[in-house]
């Protein structure tokens, strides 16, 4: 084997391995935002999770700052229209569409539509943004999916009319968007990208929440939330940002569909909870689709995040 074929396999393994983490972190904090929330509004917890990555990741992007003096690669000009378009499709118009989705949809529908993020992940990946398809990739993928089908399937798909299903289809589909547009910055500072996406999504869900009518929690509450996401949101998505960097959006977007297993792993050891069937199968699944994902040997086309690289 040629050393640039092991430097390609250690790239791919560290993509896959930040993809991962990053789906760890986010699964994780299902199980404690579930201690946390206490009846509260579901949008406002979901804001002030962003918020706390958004102003944790600021105090840590200063503070390296103030000791380096400088930050690495970071975003400029030509970035801003990306990371723009990224933030509103991912921190504004996703969590509308899935709040506005999930009012009109069963939640056994609203769950198994939520596995198709992915899918247009890679789909927009592979035919609009030009990254290598690979059937490998694809197959891992699939298996992926339906390993969060298998998690998510409530023996039935109940009908409420074809508007909710569409708006939850769309706040995945502004998701994988996000995620596309996000890998055409990943070459740039992943904190800096992380501080921005979780400062703008947790000021507009909080807004809303409070335009509502929600009321703040107490201090002990949103210091909590606040400290969750950071730890469970922005470490995610700087993970995630690296992920992309390493391996593309297709291949991430793949790896981290094993977060809502990871999400009901935490839970049952959490609440002591026994495991059923359906998640031993889709433990199995997702087993061999992040096997697929991380053995695949092709690189993903990085050609413009090595260029920003070298001009950086």
């Amino acid at each position: 084997m040629h050393r640039s074929d092991e430097d390609t396999h250690d790239h791919t393994r560290r993509g896959v391995v930040y993809a991962i983490v990053a789906a760890t972190l986010f699964g994780i904090s299902a199980p404690f935002s579930k201690l946390l929330l206490h009846g509260g509004s579901p949008q406002l917890f979901a804001g002030l999770l962003y918020l706390g990555s958004g102003t944790g990741l600021t105090l840590l992007w200063l503070g390296r700052r103030v000791t380096s003096g400088s930050s690495t690669n970071a975003l400029t000009r030509r970035d801003v229209p990306w990371l723009a378009g990224a933030i509103l499709a991912g921190g504004v118009l996703a969590p509308l569409c899935l709040l506005e989705g999930i009012a009109r949809t069963p939640a056994s529908t609203a769950s198994l539509l939520l596995n198709i993020e992915a899918v247009f992940t890679a789909g927009l990946a592979w035919f609009v943004f030009g990254e290598r398809f690979h059937k490998r990739i694809a197959i891992g993928m699939l298996v992926v999916i339906a390993g969060g089908v298998v998690l998510s399937w409530g023996g039935r798909v109940e009908s409420s009319g074809i508007a909710g299903p569409l708006l939850v289809a769309a706040s995945t589909f502004c998701w994988g968007l996000d995620n596309n547009l996000t890998h055409r910055v990943s070459a740039g500072d992943p904190v800096q990208i992380g501080l921005l996406k979780g400062l703008v999504a947790g000021s507009v869900n909080t807004s809303i929440a409070l335009a509502l009518g929600a009321a703040w929690p107490g201090a002990a509450h949103l210091a909590g939330n606040l400290v969750l996401g950071f730890v469970c949101y922005g470490a995610s998505l700087v993970l995630f940002v690296l992920a992309l960097r390493h391996i593309g959006a297709a291949r991430t977007g793949a790896s981290f569909s094993i977060a809502p297993f990871i999400a009901t792993a935490a839970s049952l050891v959490m609440f002591r909870e026994r495991p059923t069937v359906a998640f031993g199968a889709a433990a199995a699944l997702m087993a061999i689709g992040v096997w697929l994902l991380v053995t695949d040997s092709r690189p993903a086309d990085l050609t413009r995040t090595a260029d920003r690289v070298a001009q950086d």
